[in-house]
Parts: structure tokens; sequence; C-alpha cells
């Protein structure tokens, strides 16, 4: 499959929402044949270097067209796929193309395990004090999420190579775990060392008496 190429140092999942601002001539070019072609366009992450593995955005909207050209855009991301072969320049285009096949993914996660990842979440939210509104077992997709828990890019890039939803699951469950036990121990580490202003007051020792 050739797909029109747009590398960002960034992932992004099947299922997730995202919403891009488009201002290269390149990539203008890019959003304008995919709106008239109705066709999809990948994401290649760039990471260290090199550009192996991405994920097929299908562009759903254009929200906003400014003077300039630019654009406003909301795409949702489909398959995840590796590259076979990558062109800088697509013919006749100002953008790259890549010939790509597509990797399985099977959504096998378990309502319990869901569970524990939110209730990780909430957790963690709470031990920074920011507020999450709205969010229930019902509508929870972590991918909503993704990138507002702690994960680098390499964390990322390795979930997105992930062939099966409970193995990201438990990925992202393990860093939300440790994640929330530093966050513990720094708690408790700023209560002890006084960190509130307050300090321990001690008698001085009477070493009058003392002997070896």
């Amino acid at each position: 499959m050739l797909l029109p190429m747009f590398p960002l140092p960034s992932v992004f999942f099947p299922g997730e929402i995202v919403a891009l601002h488009i201002f290269e001539e390149r990539y203008k070019q890019l959003i304008r044949d995919v709106r008239e072609t109705t066709t999809n366009f990948g994401v290649p992450v760039y990471i260290e270097g090199e550009m192996e593995y991405g994920a097929e955005l299908e562009l759903k909207e254009i929200i906003k067209t400014y003077d300039t050209g630019e654009l406003d855009i909301i795409c949702i991301g489909r398959r995840t796929f590796k590259i076979n072969t990558f062109q800088k320049v697509m013919d006749g285009k100002l953008y790259a193309a890549g010939r790509v096949e597509y990797m399985p993914y099977f959504d096998d996660s378990v309502a319990s395990l869901k569970k524990n990842v939110l209730d990780l979440i909430v957790e963690l939210y709470g031990l920074m004090d920011v507020p999450i509104m709205g969010l229930t077992d019902e509508n929870f997709n972590i991918y909503q999420l993704i990138h507002k828990i702690g994960l680098s890019l390499s964390q990322e890039y390795k979930l997105l190579k992930m062939a099966y939803f409970s193995e990201r699951l438990l990925f992202i469950k393990a860093h939300l775990t440790n994640t929330i036990q530093v966050l513990k121990q720094v708690n408790q580490s700023k209560e002890m060392i006084g960190m509130n202003g307050h300090f321990k007051n001690f008698d001085p020792i009477d070493f009058m008496d003392f002997k070896i």
C-alpha cells in the first residue's frame, strides 16, 4: 500500500483523535490531495534519526482555513504500519510517500484490566492535584489520555508496535504503578525534610557524663 507521508516525532494510536495544525506548503498540498481523493495518509514516527513504524490517519474534518492557507484539521488514527520503502518526494508532489504493510492488532482486553488502569490514572492525577472530570468506566478510552500520563516518546513507540491491546494495557499499568510509587516517595520526602516550612527542634546532647 502506497501512502502519502507526514513524518513527525510523535506517536498516534488506532482510535485516537488527532488535532493538527498544517503550515508547511508540502503538507498543505498533502491535505488537499487527501481531501480530494478521500485517501488516508501515514504519520511515521521519527525517532532517534530513523523511521520504521507509524500510524495511518483518516482526515475527518478541516476545522479552520487561514488566509495564509494554513489549516487546523481533525483526524482519527486507523491502523499501525511498518514502512517497507520510503520516497523523500512522491512523484509530482511536494511531500513524501511510502509503501507500507499493516500490522496485526487484536483487541483482547478485559473490563477488569481497563478498570485497573483507570483507577491508577485517577490516583496519579490525584497525587498531582490535577482535576480529571467526567471519566467513567463506560466512556474511558486510554487513547484520550495516552499522552498525558508521563510516557516518553520511546515508551509510546514501544506501545505502538504491540499487537495486543492487553499487552499495551499491562505496559501502561506497570508504568502508572511505578510513577505513582515515585510520586508518593517524593511527597513523603517533602514532608520529612520540612518543605512545608516547619523544622523539628532537638535538645542539645549533654556529653558531660559520656564515656567510651
